[in-house]
């Protein structure tokens, strides 16, 4: 029924009531262009709701499961009109007899619209066929039709049709329309991958029950499975419903990539491979199977898999951690470029292109790429991670051809310069990931890639250095494809610089296979001496099909400061760094190192994130590369090498101590000294600072503290630093030696003694310096669907912690979530849970531990702006169980352990 009401969003399912106050109908819908509303008869209501009272008034005890009895036969009809119909053959003489046996006022027939693949009526009935009769009943209406098909079901009923004028007649079984609709689903990574219903199956046009992906969460994401696909193989073995992927998965050990193929109803006549890694990490809980139950009314949850069923880990060699067989080999098509704006279904693919390179090479789009629904078809590849390291002869041979093959495509290119070719060697493509369920320090998305260098490489432990615009967090899946040598093998992020913009990441080159060992080799460094305006440096990078490219250049400026604003959601922003300036602008997208003739690395070009505001509501991610000096890598790069001051790691299988770098926890900015005599700087001491640094010219002034650091409510905004221990300082790296000289002296010192002008008075302070590790965050909380960490430092640079405790910051929360129902977002702390304080993650896990299931919870929560509230929340354990994910250095891996849940 439609009406001129005009309803709105969120009436739907209301009564439509007469005048007399009866209901007539259900209201279903609205047209937005119009006032226009659609409503459904309340025929098909009553009869559930006969069933349901039937049901209350024979149970004496408490009210079980109703069973309403639903059929079908898999096919859809369409009401169309008496003059259509003859034109798609109707005979006359059936024509009248229909009308002759209608209600008065008929003006059609329904007739077949679609029918679903291997459903009761495939193979009897067929699109434009026009129903006549049902059991010898003509019918002309959804509504009888409906009737007879739920009254029938398990039972045959006979359809007499016309089909172009020829009168058929069929039977047909009608199908309980419960035994297709899902009610069972598989979670796994995040993914939720369930029987194909019924509803779908029509949209679609495919059978009913095969593994259909409702959403693609973080494995299948990563391999650029898109929503709505259908899985019909994985690691080779073909999956026609859920329960066949089940048994494949619990075959498959973690950190496996095995090839995967599925079709999408978008491009339904062409499978589509990929290759899918299983989760190394635990990013999620292991797979779990959830059934309705009708009586609760809740979907109950049990491991889909045995624990005893579940395979050893995949180490980073491809092999199992605790044995030495091997995997098959299978040839995949690996996943190429996917952009996808958004959350919409839109794809766009990039593919390789085979002739002019330059586009590729320095017109690429954004970095940070999402994706979300499908992958392109890419060139096969050869999923070779998984060999063993007891190689037959057979094997090393084929090893040694395919270099000898890869080493003679390679030389042709013979215009490439001389640093091009001893730059080659070293240089790595990075693909990362970032799942959702530990997306951390206000990182920006899902999905990175960038050009890394290697700076070390032996036989049982390589390091590549690549800027943290690429890989953002340790919480990060990261994939490495070298320009040497045809393979990809994973990554782990062993070093995140507390303040420089790059990361190091370990691999091992015996994952690679001995083929390697002669074309992959670390580059050479050369910090000394600094790049100075003026000197001739080769931009050398890589294209998206992993071609080296170079490009000579200019320094311009050696010395330029960044000044990259904080971002609406808090994240890592280069501060107190000085980059490198060319004379060529080269894109915001394309990254590598700069080096001499020679190939020797003077500096990383490295990509930078930021934000551009242009209003208090309206933002966009920008990014932009400049070179980041090497002599900053290569300090820490010796400490790994020869033993840090620090704890632990576990790399490759051998403990190393890693570095502690001290800092002094205080935002800097530089200003000219022409500026500076004006806020009150004396002429001696510009003289003295001219004679230090000629060149620069300038002085360090404070932008700001950072929260909780040492030298808060010491230094105050605007503050001239002057000199460092006596020593003047004029640039960022001049408080840097001076922090590391703390180190290297005899004494336990860990304060400096610093000269400062503040408001035209010298001042001499001792401010305290703070020792900072590489790991990042190593631990987060999910409680309720909110994600809770520690502050990151970008949250802390904006100056502000709560006095009531600051250990428990939410950086996230999840949709659907209690979070979600009762406004605990993001950007807050949770000071106090039913009136227990929380300054730290310990205390707040132990409070959120007392909870019980269904239990309202008072919280008291400080905004980033300074803002209290006060909140209440419903706690439910059933579907968001309290759970905890942690960095274990013994093994270098994150683990996840479960703090509350319902037993």
């Amino acid at each position: 029924m439609q009406a001129a009401s005009g309803t709105k969003g969120g009436s739907s399912g209301s009564p439509v009531i007469d005048w007399q106050g009866r209901a007539i109908a259900l209201n279903a819908g609205s047209k937005s262009s119009s006032a226009s509303a659609f409503f459904l008869p309340l025929q098909r209501v009553v009869r559930a709701l006969s069933f349901l009272q039937k049901s209350i008034d024979s149970c004496t005890d408490k009210p079980k499961a109703v069973h309403i009895p639903r059929g079908t036969l898999q096919m859809t009809f369409l009401h169309k009109g008496f003059d259509e119909i003859r034109r798609l053959g109707l005979r006359s003489e059936t024509e009248q007899v229909v009308r002759h046996a209608s209600p008065p006022g008929e003006t059609g027939m329904l007739v077949v619209d679609s029918v679903v693949p291997n459903g009761p009526a495939d193979k009897h009935l067929e699109p434009g066929d026009v129903l006549i009769r049902v059991n010898g009943t003509v019918l002309t209406q959804f509504l009888d039709l409906e009737n007879l098909i739920d009254d029938g079901v398990g039972q045959i009923v006979e359809l007499e049709i016309e089909r172009g004028g020829q009168p058929i007649t069929v039977s047909v079984s009608v199908q309980d329309l419960h035994s297709i609709t899902p009610d069972h689903f598989l979670e796994v990574s995040g993914a939720v991958i369930h029987p194909l219903s019924y509803q779908q199956a029509r949209n679609f046009r495919f059978p009913c029950g095969l593994a259909y992906v409702a959403d693609p969460g973080y494995m299948l994401f990563r391999a650029g499975v898109p929503r709505h696909a259908i899985i019909k193989k994985v690691a080779n073995e073909d999956i026609s419903c859920l329960a066949d992927l089940i048994s494949v998965l619990s075959k498959l050990s973690s950190g496996a990539r095995v090839p995967l193929e599925y079709m999408s109803h978008t491009d339904r006549h062409r499978k589509k491979s990929v290759l899918v890694t299983i989760d190394r990490h635990e990013w999620y809980a292991p797979p779990q199977l959830y059934t309705r139950n009708d009586s609760s009314g809740l979907w109950d949850v049990k491991p889909a898999i045995e624990p005893a069923a579940v395979l050893p880990s995949v180490g980073n060699n491809g092999l199992p951690m605790c044995q030495n067989t091997t995997l098959c080999h299978h040839d995949t098509e690996p996943i190429h470029e996917v952009d996808v704006r958004g959350v919409t279904d839109t794809v766009a693919t990039t593919e390789a292109s085979s002739g002019d390179s330059s586009q590729n090479d320095f017109g690429s789009e954004a970095k940070k790429q999402r994706v979300e629904d499908d992958s392109s078809d890419g060139t096969v590849a050869n999923g070779s991670l998984y060999g063993s390291e007891l190689r037959s002869d057979d094997a090393m041979a084929t090893d040694n051809l395919v270099l000898r093959d890869y080493e003679s495509a390679t030389a042709l290119s013979a215009n490439a310069s001389l640093a091009e070719r001893a730059i080659e060697p070293a240089l790595v493509m990075f693909e990362v990931h970032v799942p959702p369920s530990c997306s951390l320090d206000g990182v920006h998305s899902q999905h990175f890639f960038g050009t890394g260098i290697i700076i070390y490489h032996s036989s049982n432990m390589g390091l590549a250095v690549v800027d943290k615009n690429t890989v953002a967090i340790s919480a990060s899946d990261v994939m490495l494809s070298f320009a040497a040598f045809p393979v990809e093998i994973p990554g782990e992020v062993v070093f995140l610089h507390p303040v420089h913009n790059y990361a190091l990441i370990a691999y091992n080159p015996s994952a690679m296979g001995p083929a390697s060992a002669s074309v992959i080799r670390a580059a050479e460094l050369l910090p000394e001496p600094a790049l100075q305006r003026g000197d001739s440096v080769y931009l050398v990078g890589l294209s998206r099909n992993l071609q080296a490219t170079s490009r000579k250049s200019i320094v311009t400026n050696p010395c330029a400061a960044l000044n990259i604003g904080s971002a609406d959601s808090p994240r890592y922003r280069a501060t107190n760094m000085e980059v490198i300036e060319l004379d060529t602008d080269f894109g915001s997208s394309f990254s590598g190192a700069l080096t001499d003739e020679k190939g020797r690395i003077r500096a990383i070009w490295g990509s930078f994130s930021t934000q551009v505001k242009y209003s208090s509501t309206s933002s966009e991610d920008h990014q932009f590369v400049r070179g980041i000096p090497i002599y900053a890598i290569s300090q820490v790069l010796e400490k790994i090498i020869t033993g840090g001051n620090g704890p632990s790691l576990l790399i490759n299988g051998v403990k190393r101590p890693m570095p502690l770098v001290r800092i002094l926890e205080v935002e800097l900015y530089p200003t000219l000294l022409s500026k500076a005599r004006s806020f009150g700087l004396s002429d001696e001491w510009i003289q003295i600072l001219v004679k230090k640094d000629p060149v620069r010219r300038q002085v360090l002034r404070v932008k700001g503290c950072l929260a909780g650091s040492k030298a808060e409510n010491l230094l105050e905004q605007g503050d001239m630093v002057l000199a460092v221990n006596k020593m003047p300082v004029t640039c960022f790296n001049d408080i840097e030696a001076a922090c590391r000289t703390l180190d290297s002296g005899s004494h336990s010192d860990e304060n400096l003694n610093l000269t400062i002008l503040r408001q035209g008075q010298e001042m001499e302070l001792v401010v305290g310096t703070d020792k900072r590790d590489g790991n990042g965050t190593t631990r987060t909380i999910n409680w309720c669907g909110c994600v809770v960490q520690d502050p990151n430092p970008a949250v802390r640079a904006l100056g502000f912690l709560p006095e009531e405790g600051h250990g428990v910051y939410v950086t996230r929360w999840c949709h659907g979530s209690p979070a979600h129902r009762y406004g605990l977002y993001a950007l807050q702390w949770i000071v106090e849970v039913n009136g227990k304080k929380t300054p730290d993650l310990n205390a707040f896990a132990d409070a959120t531990k007392e909870l019980e299931h269904g239990q309202f919870v008072r919280l008291r929560t400080v905004h980033l702006n300074g803002k209290p509230r006060v909140l209440s929340l419903k706690q439910d354990l059933h579907y968001w169980p309290t759970w905890e994910l942690m960095f274990d250095p013994e093994t270098a891996l994150w683990r996840r352990n479960i703090l509350k849940a319902l037993k």
